[in-house]
C-alpha cells in the first residue's frame, strides 16, 4: 500500500456533496519520515484560526503543523497514542485539548504544546473495579459562545463513558448511556453543539450507530442518525450543517437538527474486505475513503479529514464556489 505522497496520479479531481462540489486532493502535504513511529495512523485534524492545519497522528513527534498551502512548519508532542484533537479559545487565545488511547493522558496545550491543564482518570466506580480509562476526545462549552466552560470527556474505547468536568478540571459526573436507555458502545467522539440558541451535548455512539444527544448539563435529549448512520466518529459544525466522518468509507452530512443531507466519497467496497483498513483489495482510492477517523473545516469551508489505517492519510477537500456547484 502506498503511503500518502507516493502516489503519481497527482491531478485533483472533483467530487459531489449534498452541501457543494469540492476538488479532492489527494497529495496536498506529504507526512515526514518517523524514525519513532508507532503506526502513524493519522487521527484528529483541527484549523487554528490563521489556517494552519494541525495534525495529530501516532509517531514521534505526535502533531504536525501545516500552512494551508501545505507546507510543514512545525512538529512537536510526545503522544504516542494520539487520538482526539479540538482546538478552543479562551480570552483570545487558542488552545488545544489533546487525548492520547495509549498513555491514556488529556492535555490542554498552547499551540506550541506547553501543557496548561489535565484531566486525570475520574474517580467512578467502574475504574475501582477493573474498568480501563482509555480517552478518546474532549469538548468543551466555551464561554464565547454563551456556555459555562465545562469540559466533556470520551472515554470511548475504556469504560464506554463520558464524563463532566468544570472550567478548573474537578470531576462533576459523568454518563454512561443508560440515561437514555441505551449504554454508549464506543461513544468515540463528542462535540458541543449550537441548536437553535440552546448549547447541546452529542455523542457519536459509534458501535449503537446512533448519536445521542445530551443538554449542556447531561440531561438526555434525543437520539439521531438510527436509520442512516454506520459508524459515527465524531463531528464539526458549520453554521448551516454538521459533518459526521464515518468510519466505514464516508462522510456523512446532516442539517442542525440532525436529518440526513447526504453523503460524500462513500466507499462500499470496504464493507466486504476481510483485509479493511490496512491492504484492503479495493485499493487506496481518490475520491473514495478508506477511513475517516476525524475531520475539521477552515474558515472558507475547505475540509480537511485524516484516516485510520497504518501510516495514514489526510485529504483535502477544497470547497469549491457555489456558482460552480451542480445542485
Amino acid at each position: 500500500m502506498a503511503k500518502p505522497g507516493t502516489d503519481t496520479l497527482t491531478q485533483s479531481i472533483t467530487i459531489h456533496g449534498p452541501v457543494g462540489d469540492y476538488l479532492w486532493h489527494e497529495n496536498w502535504i506529504t507526512i515526514p519520515d518517523r524514525a519513532m513511529e508507532t503506526d502513524g495512523r493519522t487521527h484528529g485534524i483541527a484549523v487554528s484560526r490563521d489556517g494552519r492545519i494541525f495534525i495529530f497522528h501516532q509517531a514521534r513527534p505526535a502533531m504536525l503543523v501545516y500552512s494551508p498551502a501545505g507546507q510543514l512548519l512545525d512538529t512537536w508532542g510526545d503522544y504516542e497514542g494520539a487520538h482526539g484533537i479540538t482546538l478552543v479559545e479562551e480570552d483570545g487565545r487558542e488552545y488545544l485539548w489533546l487525548a492520547d488511547e495509549k498513555r491514556c493522558v488529556v492535555h490542554k496545550t498552547d499551540l506550541s504544546g506547553k501543557v496548561a491543564l489535565s484531566l486525570d482518570c475520574p474517580s467512578h466506580n467502574v475504574y475501582s473495579h477493573g474498568g480501563r480509562f482509555v480517552p478518546t476526545q474532549v469538548a468543551v462549552n466555551e464561554k464565547r459562545f454563551g456556555g459555562n466552560g465545562d469540559i466533556w470527556l470520551a472515554d470511548g474505547y475504556g469504560s464506554n463513558l463520558v464524563h463532566r468536568f468544570n472550567a478548573a478540571g474537578i470531576h462533576l459526573s459523568s454518563l454512561s448511556g443508560e440515561e437514555s436507555g441505551l449504554p454508549f458502545r464506543c461513544p468515540h467522539g463528542i462535540s458541543v453543539i449550537s441548536v437553535h440558541g440552546r448549547r447541546e451535548l452529542w455523542v457519536a455512539d459509534r458501535s449503537n450507530k446512533v448519536i445521542q444527544v445530551f443538554d449542556e448539563f447531561g440531561s438526555f435529549q434525543r437520539r439521531l442518525g438510527a436509520d442512516f448512520l454506520i459508524s459515527p466518529n465524531g463531528f464539526v459544525q458549520t453554521r448551516e450543517w454538521i459533518l459526521v466522518p464515518e468510519l466505514l468509507g464516508r462522510l456523512t452530512v446532516i442539517n442542525n437538527e440532525g436529518s440526513l443531507l447526504g453523503v460524500m466519497g462513500e466507499n462500499r467496497a470496504i464493507l466486504n474486505d476481510s483485509q479493511w483498513p490496512d491492504a484492503p483489495a479495493c485499493g487506496i482510492l481518490k475520491g473514495k475513503f478508506n477511513s475517516p477517523h476525524f475531520a475539521a473545516i477552515d474558515q472558507k469551508e475547505n475540509i480537511f479529514v485524516g484516516e485510520w489505517f497504518h501510516g495514514g492519510r489526510v485529504i483535502k477537500l477544497e470547497r469549491l464556489p457555489k456558482q460552480a456547484d451542480h445542485r
